[in-house]
């Protein structure tokens, strides 16, 4: 049985904004560490470092909101690829308040807000044959 994740459960946050109390679960998801945040300031539970975007897709992105969507579906299949680790992550959520922590200066267009939306269920256009996660095709 599996226990819905509202999206009140799940909060974003800039990894230079103050730690706070209602933040629950504080869960770093960028693959390099924030510049210029001490580890003791950031107040980290988890790393997921491996659930981030990886180094090609996060460089070919480039934060270009022009490609943006393709970077969501892009990142989507990446994510799948790691399912316990969602699974993991899903399990944080569903218990309490989560809050996934991030780098990148643009709050609309980042890694986060992607796995967000994948931890809230929400659909995010993969390939032509989604059902089919063997059939990787590299762009």
């Amino acid at each position: 049985m599996s226990k819905r994740i509202t999206a009140e459960n799940i909060k974003l946050k800039r990894a230079y904004e103050s730690a706070g109390s209602s933040d629950g679960t504080r869960i770093l998801i960028d693959r390099l560490w924030p510049r210029g945040v001490r580890k003791a300031d950031a107040a980290i539970d988890l790393w997921a470092k491996d659930l981030a975007p990886s180094t090609a897709l996060r460089r070919w992105f480039g934060h270009d909101p022009a490609r943006w969507h393709e970077f969501r579906r892009r990142y989507s299949e990446e994510i799948h690829q790691h399912r316990g680790r969602l699974g993991e992550l899903r399990t944080l959520a569903q218990g309490g308040r989560t809050t996934l922590v991030f780098a990148a200066h643009d709050e609309t267009h980042n890694d986060a807000v992607v796995l967000r939306e994948i931890l809230l269920g929400r659909s995010i256009p993969r390939r032509s044959h989604p059902r089919s996660p063997s059939h990787s095709h590299g762009n």
